[in-house]
């Protein structure tokens, strides 16, 4: 009991948290995209991982609260969450938000299957084929103009499960999808021998950046924000941001399957 206390107080006297629970907490809103963010992965999906640990570094633990995107929005707009993640940066944004450095990386490809010899370099190379889509989904502003001139037609619905399955059945020829949103789908939700069946174009449709937001409307946000620039910077720097991405290609952050009890004779 003599050392504790002695722990205690030296930990007072220095400034230090007795527990790391003691940190400042930040609170952020975040919608279901795996697999950067979900809950059903390991530390939330690797993008929730990073966030953690940049901030922790910084001296925060963090708190994240899965909600529909609509609603992780706009309570962070409110100033009812310290930030929200991820989004792309759009002009009308930068009324609520403050953007902070580039988080990820995205790669929107062309899934096929792998009996289709496809090639693509211009996207006129795609006319008359029938296209997967998202509902109310934007690919960039290049393809949605094209998209507008009626050379190609596309589908659009709800999941990426439905849009994969169309493809396996041959009901549309492309499906363009972030390469490891569409993987981590086909992983999910398909058998290894359906997965086998499809690939991807090795040229990207669209190179998009996606960012960690903080509200405008917070005092603390300007200051937050520099240091996790900061920190997320000399990561980059240092090689430690890139391990993130290669253990997710790894697979590492997928959940063990629950173990299966062997069963006891009478």
């Amino acid at each position: 009991m003599k050392w504790k206390n002695l722990f205690v107080a030296a930990c007072l006297f220095l400034g230090l948290p007795t527990q790391a629970s003691e940190q400042p907490a930040l609170n952020i809103s975040v919608g279901d995209w795996p697999p950067y963010l979900s809950s059903d992965l390991k530390h939330n999906g690797v993008i929730a991982h990073l966030i953690s640990d940049l901030f922790a570094a910084e001296g925060y633990r963090v708190n994240f609260q899965f909600l529909p995107w609509p609603r992780a929005y706009s309570s962070a707009a409110g100033g009812r969450f310290d930030a929200t993640a991820v989004w792309m940066h759009k002009h009308e944004r930068e009324a609520d938000f403050l953007f902070s450095a580039p988080l990820l990386d995205e790669q929107f490809v062309f899934f096929h299957l792998k009996s289709l010899p496809f090639d693509w370099r211009r996207f006129d190379d795609l006319t008359g084929m029938t296209l997967g889509g998202g509902l109310e989904y934007s690919y960039g502003a290049d393809f949605d103009r094209f998209l507008a001139t009626g050379k190609v037609k596309i589908e659009r619905v709800s999941s990426d499960t439905q849009n994969f399955e169309k493809l396996l059945k041959e009901r549309v020829v492309l499906y363009p999808q972030e390469m490891n949103v569409g993987y981590a789908s086909l992983r999910s939700h398909f058998s290894p021998a359906e997965q086998a069946r499809i690939t991807h174009h090795r040229k990207p449709l669209l190179i998009n950046r996606s960012y960690l937001m903080l509200p405008k409307s917070l005092e603390s946000s300007p200051a937050l924000l520099e240091r996790f620039n900061k920190r997320l910077q000399l990561w980059r720097e240092n090689g430690r941001y890139q391990r993130y991405f290669d253990d997710l290609q790894q697979g590492k952050y997928q959940l063990e399957p629950p173990a299966v009890a062997a069963p006891t004779s009478e």
